[in-house]
């Protein structure tokens, strides 16, 4: 079993691992030689299944990997991947590779950094006895290079191990729409998060506005079945509109975008009969204003503000929901928008009420 190769956009790389390791510490890394993979299947929370070409991250040409099986498994802590890639920023060159020490599999990160110092060597005249003659100190800047491995532990897995995880199989979404910006939208539900997580026995009904010049709230409080622990409503229809809501039993706030994008489905695979009975074509008859009209699902909001970390690798994120079941996210990594291969796809239950 062999795998090394030179690093390339080791930035990206890294964005990549820092997205994976908010939602999880243990990620199922898959070698293959066309793509890499990467899995994050948590006890409880959003699943993350990533698909990347090799050359996105790492240079195709020096890419070597062999395995009885073509493809090779590792379980890694990706929150230590994250803070071993940070020493590759800036570096001349970033090499990884399998290797082992006491009969334990690592990952060997080795990054060669050059700096340039000040000279400050002795040289003697030609002719002259040590000690004696004309003694001048060049000190001209000078180039150094230096070589830093760091070693990260990890399990290989066996493919018989992970022959039975499999990607979720989801129903035709209902609605799919181009997410507003990430950072505005991890703002105002991080806001409603935690407004619904402090005690307002004594909050008085008013109006809240929300930041944003496609954003638009409305506040009421609304006397609401008791929920111990608040979720989020995130709903949206095939008319551009998406809405947020926290509820509790003092209050009730939405945030609503509209004039978003619905973006078509690839009817290259089915007829145009079929195409025209899918759950979102049928949506998108719907009256605008027409509340049958929008699919919705309930969600953590802790666990939905880890996802929208992913806003540092990709602003363009498109959601598809699975009225009152699931609520699925595509995100394109820069670069590849609409190509399949670069795709980050997470999966998130919806709640019941």
């Amino acid at each position: 079993m062999r795998f090394r190769t030179q690093l390339k956009n080791t930035r990206t790389f890294s964005k990549l691992t820092a997205s994976l390791s908010s939602l999880g510490k243990v990620c199922w890394m898959r070698l293959e030689h066309d793509v890499v993979r990467f899995t994050i299947i948590p006890d409880q929370g959003t699943q993350v299944w990533a698909q990347i070409p090799v050359d996105t991250i790492f240079d195709e040409d020096s890419y070597q990997i062999e395995s009885n099986s073509d493809a090779i498994n590792i379980e890694i802590n990706v929150s230590v991947l994250t803070r071993a890639l940070r020493s590759t920023f800036g570096a001349s060159s970033s090499q990884l590779r399998l290797t082992k020490k006491d009969k334990m599999p690592l990952l060997a990160l080795t990054v060669l950094t050059t700096e340039w110092t000040e000279g400050n060597m002795a040289l003697a005249t030609d002719g002259a006895e040590p000690g004696q003659g004309d003694v001048t100190g060049d000190r001209r800047a000078r180039e150094r290079e230096t070589w830093i491995t760091q070693e990260i532990p990890i399990k290989i897995l066996h493919e018989s191990a992970v022959e039975g995880l499999h990607e979720p199989h989801c129903p035709d979404p209902d609605v799919h729409i181009i997410l507003p910006g990430l950072a505005q939208l991890k703002s105002i539900s991080d806001r409603f998060t935690n407004l619904a997580s402090t005690d307002s026995k004594n909050r008085q009904p008013g109006i809240m506005a929300s930041d944003g010049p496609n954003a638009s709230a409305g506040a009421g409080a609304t006397a609401l079945s008791a929920n111990t622990a608040p979720k989020l409503e995130l709903s949206a229809n095939m008319h551009g509109k998406l809405r947020l809501v926290i509820a509790t039993d003092e209050l009730r706030i939405a945030s609503v975008w509209s004039g978003l994008v619905n973006p078509p489905l690839d009817p290259a695979h089915i007829s145009q009969e079929q195409y025209s009975q899918l759950p979102s074509e049928r949506m998108r008859g719907v009256g605008d204003d027409d509340e049958s009209g929008w699919a919705k699902v309930r969600i953590d909001g802790k666990d939905w503000s880890r996802v929208l970390s992913v806003g540092r690798l990709s602003p363009k994120v498109v959601a598809c929901f699975i009225n009152e079941m699931a609520l699925v996210l595509y995100v394109y990594l820069p670069g590849s928008w609409n190509g399949e291969e670069s795709c980050l796809t997470y999966y998130i239950n919806s709640f019941t009420t």
